[in-house]
C-alpha cells in the first residue's frame, strides 16, 4: 500500500531535506500553468549526476519525462542526481526518515552498496521503479525492474560476428564494463548465442557454427574497464605491445566508449606503425553498444574513417539512456492502477552504418 501524505508537507520536506543534498530539477512547482490535485503523489527519480557519456545522459532524459509528467498534472516530480553511491544513499535515506506519505521513487542505483538503502524503502513501503542496475537481492520488491536486454547485447555482437565469418574457435577479446550483473549478462549472452542456447532477433545459430565448450576457451576477457575510454586504450594499447595479438580479428566491447578506446589507440602513437600494418591486415570487427553520438559519427563515415576502411565491420547495439523513460512511466501506470510487468527488459538491434541514420545518439 502506498503510503499518503499531504502536498503541503510535501513542500516543506523538499524544502528541508534536499537543500544541501545535491544537484536536483524538475520540482512540483516547476510548471506553475498545471494544476494538481492536493493529494498527488510526489515521484523522486534519483539518478548519477549529469555529467557526460551513457550514465550522465540518463539524468538528460529523466529531466525531459519529469517535465512532461507536471506538465500533465496528475503527479508532480523531480530529479535527484547524486556524484557516488553514499551521496545517493544519503538521499534515499532522507526520503524515507522524512516520514512523508503519498511519494514514489524511481532510481537508478550507483551500485550494489545502495542496496540497503532500496531495502529502507521497501520497509517504509514507499513503491519505487528499479532502472538498469537491477540489484538482484531486492528486484522482488520493485513494482517494476526496467533494464535492456543485457544479454541481447552479447547475444547481438556475437550475431554480428558470425554474420562476418567468425569460426568456432577463433580468438575473441571482449572489453568488459565493471563487475557488475550488467557485465555478467552481456558475457553470458554473447557465449550462450554461440553455443546455441538463445537466439539474436529470432534466429539462432546455425548447427555448423556452434561452439562448443572448448571452443568457449578462444574467448580472452579483459576484467573490468570501469566503462572507461582511457581505461580500453591503455589496455589495448598494452595489448598489442605484443605484436601476436595483432591476429586477433573480433574484438567484442561492452561500451561505446569502450569501442572509442580501441579507435583512440589505432589513432595514436602508442602502437608501433608494424603492429598497426599487422592489425589491419587481419581486418579487424568491432562492436560496441549505447548509443554514443561520436561512436554513431564512426558507422555514419564521419569519423575514424581512414581507420575504419581496415576494418571488416564496425557496429554498436542498442542500449539507450532514453529507457528511463520508460522506467518513470511504468511508475506512473502503476500510481494510476494499471497492471505493470515487473521484469521489464526493452529489447535490443544492431546498428551498422547500413541503418544508424534510423537510430538516435546521445
Amino acid at each position: 500500500m502506498k503510503k499518503r501524505f499531504f502536498a503541503g508537507l510535501l513542500a516543506v520536506a523538499i524544502a528541508v531535506s534536499f537543500t544541501a543534498c545535491g544537484s536536483k530539477t524538475g520540482t512540483a512547482d516547476a510548471d506553475k500553468s498545471t494544476s494538481t490535485d492536493a493529494d498527488a503523489t510526489h515521484i523522486y527519480v534519483l539518478t548519477a549526476a549529469e555529467d557526460h557519456g551513457w550514465t550522465g545522459s540518463v539524468a538528460t532524459f529523466a529531466k525531459e519525462k519529469v517535465e512532461e509528467v507536471n506538465k500533465e498534472g496528475t503527479y508532480t516530480a523531480e530529479v535527484i542526481t547524486s556524484a557516488d553511491a553514499t551521496e545517493q544513499i544519503t538521499k534515499i535515506e532522507d526520503i524515507v526518515a522524512s516520514d512523508e506519505e503519498n511519494i514514489a521513487v524511481v532510481i537508478q542505483p550507483m551500485d550494489d552498496t545502495v542496496q540497503s538503502a532500496i531495502q529502507q524503502l521497501v520497509d517504509a513501503k514507499i513503491p519505487y521503479v528499479a532502472f538498469d542496475r537491477i540489484i538482484d537481492a531486492v528486484s522482488d520488491s520493485a513494482v517494476s525492474n526496467v533494464k535492456g536486454d543485457n544479454e541481447g547485447i552479447g547475444a547481438g555482437a556475437a550475431a554480428y560476428f558470425v554474420s562476418l565469418g567468425l569460426q568456432p574457435g577463433e580468438a575473441v577479446y571482449v572489453y568488459e564494463g565493471d563487475t557488475s550483473s550488467v557485465t555478467t549478462l552481456r558475457d553470458k549472452g554473447f557465449t550462450e548465442y554461440l553455443t546455441g542456447e538463445i537466439d539474436f532477433a529470432g534466429k539462432t545459430i546455425s548447427d555448423d557454427l556452434k561452439w562448443s565448450e572448448d571452443d568457449l576457451d578462444a574467448i580472452t576477457y579483459s576484467g573490468a574497464m570501469n566503462w572507461s575510454r582511457s581505461d580500453t586504450k591503455e589496455s589495448y594499447e598494452s595489448l598489442m605491445g605484443d605484436s601476436s595479438n595483432a591476429a586477433i580479428k573480433w574484438f567484442y566491447a561492452e561500451d561505446d566508449e569502450l569501442a572509442m578506446g580501441i579507435l583512440e589507440a589505432l589513432n595514436g602513437g602508442g602502437i608501433s606503425d608494424s603492429t598497426k600494418t599487422a592489425i589491419y591486415e587481419t581486418r579487424p570487427v568491432l562492436t560496441g553498444c549505447g548509443g554514443l553520438d561520436e561512436y554513431y559519427e564512426v558507422l555514419r563515415g564521419n569519423s575514424y574513417a581512414d581507420i575504419v576502411d581496415n576494418f571488416d565491420g564496425v557496429m554498436s547495439v542498442t542500449y539507450s539512456p532514453a529507457m528511463i523513460q520508460s522506467a518513470i512511466q511504468d511508475m506512473v501506470d502503476y500510481l494510476n492502477g494499471e497492471t505493470v510487468e515487473q521484469d521489464h527488459v526493452i529489447e535490443c538491434e544492431n546498428v551498422v552504418p547500413e541503418n544508424v541514420a534510423d537510430y538516435p545518439s546521445f
